[in-house]
């Protein structure tokens, strides 16, 4: 355990060094300035801080009150040695942050009993601060896997409705990339951004409940048909809508709302503006972005200058006018994501 010891009188900081010295495990340093013993505390923390009051430069409440400045000292016990009577003195050192007292001359008995008694409550402390720090460590590696985990289930869940549709793993992967990069473009927080990233992949996953004749019809949907396909967002909402995880209750809201439109005419619920959630209304950008660019059995892709002039001219009736102003201004990094998250490609990453 360090001690520093602070007096003006070389012959105090003797007695104290010898008294010190006697008590087994404490390291002793002495200081004739305060001054000094402050500039040598900033890089050495000590265990327990000895200070005379009267002191030429600076007094000992004065060197207590620039020693609590310094970060992560509010903890370390302070013993004021003095002379003085003065209960004013003890006030003004006690509101500086000193916790105990010794008079002068000290009593060698006392003395070295209060210092093990400030030592010990020192050790406790600082164990209590290892052993809290190193609970905190394991939550943290808990929670990282937890979280990684629970990332790993929603991308194999929502791959498994992608693959009944006859899509590609990767539009999953392409569509939650350009999510967190318009996200993160307009404005939102880098959390509420990977929550998109981690969240949009689930919009589809309400598929799982639309049955094979209709999700896999080479053909035109008949009205009846076109109604049962559109249940799937109301069925995306039902699975994922009571979980206690904040991604899935973000994946509940974009798959009940990525296919509402601007205007009020999209479904299931046919609301408007900014009703719609805005991980819906980028949601709805980024996938038909990623859908319209893809090979479907239906249709082969479109080349992306098409794609952006529909998606430019769908601004206001389809799409939030605001959210395709910040699409544009981001192509460059959604064309990188289609160039390095192609078809081909069968890994999620």
């Amino acid at each position: 355990m360090q001690v520093f010891a602070v007096d003006d009188a070389t012959v105090n900081l003797r007695i104290y060094e010898k008294m010190l010295q006697s008590i087994r495990g404490v390291d002793v340093t002495t200081f004739s300035k305060p001054t000094e013993a402050l500039e040598y505390s900033q890089n050495h923390q000590p265990d327990l801080l000895i200070v005379d009051f009267r002191m030429p430069e600076m007094d000992g409440v004065e060197l207590i009150k620039h020693f609590r400045l310094i970060p992560g000292y509010l903890d370390i016990p302070i013993i004021m040695l003095t002379g003085e009577q003065d209960a004013e003195i003890r006030r003004r050192a006690i509101e500086a942050g000193a916790s105990d007292f010794l008079n002068k001359p000290a009593d060698p008995v006392e003395f070295s009993s209060r210092v093990r008694n400030l030592l010990e409550l020192r050790q406790r402390r600082k164990e209590l601060a290892d052993r809290a720090q190193h609970l905190a460590s394991e939550v943290r590696a808990a929670t990282r896997e937890i979280a990684l985990r629970e990332r790993e289930t929603i991308n194999r869940l929502s791959r498994a409705a992608e693959f009944r549709d006859n899509e590609t793993g990767m539009h999953i992967v392409r569509m939650g990339r350009f999510a967190q990069v318009i996200g993160r473009a307009l404005g939102l927080g880098e959390s509420e951004a990977e929550l998109l990233l981690l969240a949009a992949p689930m919009h589809d996953i309400g598929k799982v409940a639309t049955p094979d004749a209709i999700l896999l019809k080479p053909g035109k949907l008949t009205p009846d048909e076109w109604t049962i396909m559109k249940q799937h967002t109301t069925a995306g909402y039902e699975i994922l809508k009571d979980s206690a995880s904040t991604m899935l209750q973000k994946g509940a809201e974009i798959a009940l709302t990525h296919h509402e439109k601007w205007d009020g005419s999209g479904y299931p619920n046919g609301i408007a503006g900014d009703a719609i959630p805005i991980s819906g209304r980028i949601c709805a950008i980024s996938d038909v972005f990623d859908a319209l660019t893809s090979v479907r059995p239906y249709k082969p892709a479109w080349p992306a200058e098409q794609a952006i002039i529909h998606i430019h001219q769908s601004s206001g009736t389809h799409f939030d006018p605001d959210l395709v102003k910040v699409f544009e201004r981001v192509l460059p990094e959604i064309n990188d994501i289609r160039g390095q998250l192609t078809d081909r490609e069968e890994a999620l990453t």
